[in-house]
């Protein structure tokens, strides 16, 4: 296991340096001193290294920034990161995307086991938010937290075609929004 964890930790890297498309699995080799039969002796296959690629590459951020009681803010911390690692950020687009358009696909449970996650925990951000009034208490946790979610993909895909695009700070707004957006929906339920 200890070979596996040094070639996810050089795969992140050589990614983050190169992209997704400049990190051949031969780059990846190279850096932990085997070949690319070596390494693909510790996968099965390009799948499930770019699959373990992706869930590394969570588990450090996780670790890194979105541990509770820190609320959206890790999650904020987390896309903020994302802007300084480029290639992990293609990395995760594109294979997302193919993941999503083949019902077969090897690593499908996986994603949808990180969004399942993902949704938990963003909407306990905003029931921890609910509890400090931030957001009205009558508020949809799930539903806020997946439109947080659907905004940062879509950001990610508009940010890898044009690096101005500020995925944290528009992500911000968006949480403003509806933080505000939940006390307005309550005020007008009240009325009526």
């Amino acid at each position: 296991m200890l070979k596996r964890a040094e070639i996810l930790d050089a795969a992140l890297e050589v990614i983050a340096e190169n992209g997704s498309r400049g990190a051949l699995i031969r780059h990846i080799a190279e850096r932990v001193g085997l070949t690319q039969a070596g390494l693909m002796h510790h996968f099965r296959s390009r799948d499930e290294l770019f699959c373990a690629i992706i869930q590394a590459r969570d588990e450090r951020d996780e670790a890194r920034y979105a541990r509770a009681p820190v609320g959206i803010d890790g999650f904020l911390a987390v896309i903020e990161h994302n802007q300084h690692v480029p290639g992990l950020v293609q990395l995760f687009a594109e294979y997302a995307a193919e993941v999503a358009g083949d019902p077969r696909h090897p690593s499908r449970e996986f994603f949808h086991r990180r969004y399942d996650a993902l949704r938990e925990a963003l909407a306990g951000d905003v029931r921890i938010a609910q509890g400090s009034g931030q957001i009205s208490p009558d508020a949809c946790a799930a539903d806020i937290a997946e439109q947080m979610i659907v905004a940062a993909d879509g950001l990610q895909v508009q940010w890898l075609m044009d690096r101005n695009v500020d995925m944290a700070g528009r992500l911000r707004q968006l949480w403003r929004t509806l933080c505000a957006a939940s006390f307005r929906a309550e005020d007008r339920h009240a009325t009526t």
